[in-house]
């Protein structure tokens, strides 16, 4: 029985069912069958196909990474053949065919693990062989210089774990391995407060006066005792330090065990750093230390394969007032740093101006996010508005997380997109996402994410879904019309009177000033009609005059209606920044060729009500739309109304269970709810997407519900 490299447990083998995925694999097989699914593996880029990529895994087996299972577009993938990438094996087939899915981890260092899956068992890497940039460690404690301490590993016959400290006289130091001949005395080692009791081998005691600690009793290292007069080094600094003896302090934003040393990566309120502490090859160092722990570390700045790391000598959690002073100091710079610039907005709107502060407050949520490493997720309305919103914020957003990260798929990790259909967050939606977010934090110790919605969440039908995040200290982040769930979020913006794609543009501008030019068109292109001045002349300088414009938003609301619940990002961004003129005029003849078949059906059915001098048109969407085609219903009733309000200041678009209402002048629609719920009690009236005028009803009550709505409307118009 031996025990999991990354928590401890005892298991067969090296790594505990609960964490097989959270180790990437080398594969020494040399059959197809000798893989294992689930894991995950490093391989090599052999060669490129329409439908995917071919993958080698170790030298005799390959395995296809189709197209559908990467997170970008095959055209944009930057591999060349040999290249190291890693995948997780889906399936193997008994015709030896092997099937891949992407890893979003694409280095060592993001596993916390490494292990070598041979066809007699998995085994620790080869330390003369390892990949991983912290090999130099493997091979035993990093030294010290002459004149100071290092820590070394002991195996006593007695069983118990001493570390000893031998430093020859040539002045050179070496780790090394004794057994203890005498009795042993008590040591407390005291890091300005930090103290960790460990028992050390009298023969420590060195001519020179220096000293040493040794392993605690259940084998972890400990800190070496500093120099007195050792100050902390801040890790903005060690690059010209490197060679020196320093401590460090700060949060600890990781942990991965390598097949020789463990690795702490470090963060303080200046930057990040590996830290390589050394216990036994594949052996947990400082099995108590996790993720969040706030510590003081100690070693030799070494540069590895062109990186940073400190080859550790010792560690120590700190607590009550030190623990408080790197805490403070953190959140201090990380304030100062996601505090948004003094910008100008894109354009003078007094429906922006009146909201700067909370549009200030929104960016400066999302910079912090990115700033502490959480996962920003935008929910977005599926519609044209909602889409360019999402994406204003995504433009702004995506340089920000890559300069943050380096991972080639940092993009794709921190930043995600989501449309929602249906216009609301409900429940179902908000329990898709609370899954999501636990299974990366279980399995990946990935934060909790920031939510942004854009169009959608201003409504009670979103209270539900919002206050389930909020059970998970998740923060929300509301772009939307309707301030009902105002109190339900950590930063509301009021969209009344303007689009979500106005308000979010000039909180994508907060976020990033270096996107701006990007983002100037977006405002016009969100406004189906009456586009303010101001917006239509922005838009023009940045080269898109108002039919440019249209194009933009007519093909924008045709993708959205196809695979609603993928966000499309590589299409979208190639239609709203990358200058594919023509892809977008293709597409907005698509929209008004099948917007025009719709409508002309959709009038033929049409039916006049006058109720006391106002005309009602009606239309039975669930009897005379394609429901589950382009046009969607919502953007059908929007088209109709503007071609029939002058005769009818009122459209009622009745479903099986959902009513759209559209009006001239000014609708107070919970009003209308009340007064429709008055007339058919039984029908369980209530309001739904507050942009898109909608009341939901049951089925059971329909034609109640259209004999009050007709009524209600025409008395509130």
């Amino acid at each position: 029985m031996g025990s999991c490299i990354i928590c401890g447990t005892s298991t067969d083998g090296y790594i505990c069912e609960s964490h097989e995925e959270d180790v990437v694999f080398a594969f020494e097989g040399s059959h197809a069958n000798q893989l294992t699914p689930g894991r995950f593996y490093r391989g090599s880029v052999d060669g490129f196909a329409e439908f995917g990529v071919f993958i080698d895994i170790g030298d005799s087996v390959t395995g296809l990474l189709h197209r559908s299972e990467l997170d970008s577009r095959l055209e944009s993938l930057d591999w060349d053949s040999g290249d190291t990438v890693y995948v997780q094996v889906t399936d193997v087939h008994d015709n030896g065919n092997v099937d891949l899915t992407w890893s979003i981890r694409q280095a060592d260092r993001e596993f916390r693990g490494s292990l070598v899956d041979t066809p007699e068992g998995d085994e620790l890497p080869d330390e003369a062989e390892a990949p991983d940039p912290n090999e130099r460690a493997v091979a035993g404690r990093p030294a010290a210089d002459a004149d100071e301490s290092a820590v070394t590993t002991d195996e006593p016959q007695t069983g118990e774990s001493s570390a000893t400290t031998d430093e020859p006289q040539t002045g050179e130091s070496s780790a090394t391995t004794d057994e203890p001949q005498t009795g042993e005395s008590s040591a407390t080692v005291d890091i300005d407060g930090a103290s960790t009791e460990s028992e050390t081998d009298t023969n420590t005691k060195r001519a020179t006066g220096t000293s040493a600690a040794s392993a605690a009793d259940d084998g972890e290292a400990t800190l070496a005792e500093p120099d007195e007069g050792r100050e902390r080094v801040a890790i903005d600094e060690l690059e010209s330090r490197v060679g020196d003896e320093v401590r460090v302090e700060g949060a600890v934003a990781s942990v991965r065990q390598t097949g020789g040393p463990t690795v702490f990566t470090l963060h303080d309120e200046t930057g990040t750093v590996d830290c390589a502490a050394f216990e036994e090859a594949g052996v947990r160092a400082y099995p108590d230390v996790e993720q969040g722990a706030v510590v003081a570390i100690e070693g030799r700045i070494e540069r590895h394969r062109e990186e940073i790391q400190i080859e550790a000598s010792g560690l120590a959690v700190l607590d009550d007032e030190e623990r408080e002073a790197v805490e403070d100091r953190m959140e201090e710079a990380l304030a100062e740093q996601a505090q948004p610039e003094a910008v100008a907005p894109l354009v003078e709107d007094g429906a922006v101006d009146d909201r700067l502060d909370e549009i200030r407050d929104l960016a400066g949520l999302i910079r912090r996010a990115v700033l502490d490493s959480r996962p920003v997720i935008v929910r977005h309305d599926a519609s044209a508005d909602g889409y360019v919103a999402a994406s204003a914020i995504e433009r702004a957003t995506l340089p920000l997380v890559r300069d943050e990260h380096a991972e080639r798929d940092a993009e794709y990790h921190y930043f995600d997109r989501r449309p929602l259909g249906e216009g609301v967050y409900d429940m179902n939606s908000a329990t898709r996402d609370v899954t999501k977010m636990l299974d990366a934090n279980e399995r990946h110790d990935e934060k909790i994410p920031l939510f942004v919605f854009c169009g959608v969440g201003g409504t009670g039908a979103s209270k539900d879904g919002l206050e389930l995040l909020s059970v998970y200290d998740a923060d929300r982040a509301v772009v939307s019309d309707g301030a009902t769930n105002g109190e339900t979020a950590e930063a509301f913006v009021d969209t009344a009177g303007t689009t979500a794609s106005a308000i979010a543009a000039t909180v994508a501008v907060h976020v990033d000033p270096d996107a701006r030019d990007d983002l100037e068109h977006l405002p016009a292109v969100s406004f189906w009609e009456d586009t303010p001045e101001a917006y239509a002349e922005l838009a023009s300088e940045a080269g898109y005059d108002p039919d440019r414009a249209r194009d933009l938003r007519q093909s924008v609301a045709l993708v959205a209606n196809y695979q609603a619940y993928e966000d499309k990002r590589e299409l979208v961004a190639d239609l709203l920044f990358d200058g594919r003129e023509s892809l977008a005029a293709r597409l907005a003849t698509q929209f008004r060729e099948k917007l025009d078949t719709a409508l002309e059906t959709a009038r033929t059915h049409l039916e006049r009500h006058e109720v006391d001098g106002t005309a009602v048109n009606v239309l039975d969407t669930d009897a005379f739309t394609h429901r589950y085609d382009f046009p969607p219903t919502g953007l059908l009733c929007d088209e109709l109304h503007r071609r029939t309000r002058d005769d009818a200041p009122v459209l009622l678009g009745i479903g099986e269970d959902e009513l759209l209402v559209r009006h001239v002048d000014a609708l107070d629609l919970d009003a209308v709810a009340a007064d429709v719920a008055d007339g058919a009690p039984d029908a369980d009236v209530s309001v739904g997407a507050t942009g898109d005028d909608r009341l939901t009803f049951l089925v059971g009550e329909r034609a109640a519900v259209r004999e009050a709505a007709i009524e209600a409307v025409a008395e509130r118009s």
